[in-house]
């Protein structure tokens, strides 16, 4: 009996130190990302010299800068990862103004993700009709925010300035600066100095697209092997809070969501674990639909904890972080408080799931419409109109 209670004891020692040692992993790896946030704006600064707007023209058109948000997003299949490298391009001079319709962008791209998850349901028929409903309730909702806040930004910029008033508490006054006390910076700027110097032996433009190069590639790497790791970690933990989240109220939904995303660092993640579910019939698309709106506050969190550390435009940086952050708050309070904009994502992902368990080449064509055909048809037609 001692014996059992020793390999017992033994063991239970073992996994706490795997934990601790997986924990420092996952600040190791935020330090990178971090690390690799600047290495981007630095490089791009080194590159563009004095003529990052230049360089950004193609985008000068907001439904250009969506459709890139898009794009890249979908072909990365994460959010996190084309945000920080947003963030590391406005520390170098992109045009806030030019990011803002990229990080729009980039909500709609990360939802292909769970879409396809949905797929693998396709031979039940009412199970895909539920799965594909409870993946594409996501898209819509991302959808009509682009619909209702596109317009008023181009109209009023009204992002813009709240992320710059936002951005001025933390840069703004000595009192009450982020940078009195921002010690992620202090900590990080020794990396990013150091890189930055040893590439410019290059030239300033083969260094900085280097250093552009390296840095996103180490945003891939820290992102991936985050999302790993905190899986192993925390996605039981995740699942846990999940299921006694769904269904009890909207605003425990849309908080546990937001935690759920915080803790897996995956938005994709977090609305792909829906899917099973609702697939199943444990959940009903109402009950699971708050709980999304959740996961797209949450994925802000990476982008605004790399923007507190950035070199160069640090402001602007955590501007269009915080952009991203008050755009998705923004948007689930008002489509969600809405009485009558609040069911129109759900009553059309019922209607698409119901189609696409009828004739799954509707599946398909809506994958490849939404993420890939419509958003190149945006390219051609706001060129013919410039």
């Amino acid at each position: 009996m001692s014996e059992l209670t020793r390999t017992i004891e033994s063991n239970d020692s073992e996994r706490a130190s795997n934990s601790i040692l997986q924990w420092l992993a996952v600040a190791s790896l935020i330090y990178l990302l971090i690390c690799a946030v600047g290495l981007i704006g630095g490089g791009f600064k080194m590159a563009a010299g004095g003529h990052a707007k230049e360089l950004f023209a193609f985008a000068n058109n907001p439904f250009a800068g969506l459709v890139i948000g898009i794009v890249a997003t979908a072909l990365i299949q994460s959010s996190s990862t084309v945000t920080s490298i947003i963030v590391g391009l406005v520390a170098g001079g992109l045009p806030v103004s030019v990011a803002v319709p990229m990080v729009m962008g980039a909500n709609i791209g990360t939802s292909i993700t769970n879409t396809i998850v949905s797929l693998g349901h396709v031979k039940a028929k009412k199970e895909f009709a539920r799965a594909f409903s409870a993946a594409t309730v996501h898209d819509f909702f991302n959808l009509l925010s682009v619909v209702i806040f596109l317009p008023l930004e181009i109209a009023f910029g009204f992002l813009e300035k709240l992320g710059s008033i936002l951005a001025q508490i933390f840069y703004g006054g000595n009192e009450v600066s982020i940078n009195s006390f921002n010690f992620v910076k202090a900590a990080t700027s020794p990396v990013v100095n150091n890189v930055q110097h040893a590439l410019q032996s290059f030239g300033d433009q083969t260094g900085g697209i280097l250093l552009i190069i390296f840095g996103i590639v180490l945003i891939f790497v820290s992102i991936t092997l985050m999302g790993k790791l905190l899986k192993k970690l925390m996605v039981g933990k995740a699942r846990a809070i999940m299921h006694a989240a769904i269904g009890r109220s909207p605003l425990s939904g849309i908080f546990s969501g937001t935690i759920v995303t915080v803790l897996v660092q995956s938005s994709s993640t977090t609305t792909s674990l829906m899917v099973p579910l609702a697939g199943s019939g444990s959940f009903s698309l109402k009950q699971i639909y708050p709980f999304t709106l959740g996961a797209n506050i949450g994925t802000c969190v990476t982008a605004v904890l790399a923007a507190t550390a950035v070199t160069g435009n640090s402001e602007a940086a955590l501007q269009i972080a915080f952009i991203h952050l008050t755009y998705n708050i923004l948007g689930v309070i008002l489509i969600y408080g809405m009485p009558f904009l609040r069911f129109i994502p759900v009553r059309c992902a019922e209607w698409l799931g119901q189609s696409a368990s009828e004739n799954k080449m509707v599946a398909l064509v809506y994958i490849l419409g939404v993420f890939f055909i419509i958003p190149a048809l945006c390219i051609l037609v706001s060129n013919l109109f410039q």
